[in-house]
């Protein structure tokens, strides 16, 4: 029997289920590794912060359709656009971070400290032929 489930709710669940794990990950993680994920979450344009922000958006746009033609209550238009206002707020005051992020998140620049070059010493004899 096939799942009577549209596709978009099942989305939204897969991708709820998706964001547990990425906690769980996110609670494990090394301090480089937890930058990187925290880097690619808080991205106001691509990440899931951004995303979620314009998903809110969407959503309010649409509830305010909706209320308009009586099919929702007009709460829920507000409560949406409400949330997608705090949310963009959010990204605004997380972006000042970003380069501090991106900072951490970067593998250091040498790994091993540079091993200087043999220098000749006064106790190296040379011979001459």
């Amino acid at each position: 029997m096939t799942d009577p489930t549209p596709f978009p709710v099942a989305l939204a669940e897969d991708i709820a289920h998706r964001l547990g794990l990425l906690t769980e990950h996110l609670a494990q993680a090394p301090p480089r590794q937890a930058a990187q994920i925290l880097e690619k979450v808080l991205d106001a344009d691509e990440g899931v912060l951004g995303r979620t922000t314009g998903l809110m958006v969407t959503g309010s746009q649409i509830a305010q359709h909706r209320a308009q033609i009586g099919a929702f209550p007009l709460e829920i238009c507000l409560a949406l656009g409400r949330a997608a206002n705090a949310l963009n707020d959010i990204a605004l005051d997380l972006d000042e971070h970003t380069g501090d992020i991106h900072h951490l998140a970067d593998p250091p620049a040498a790994s091993h400290p540079a091993v200087a070059k043999p220098l000749a010493s006064d106790m190296v004899v040379r011979r001459h032929r």
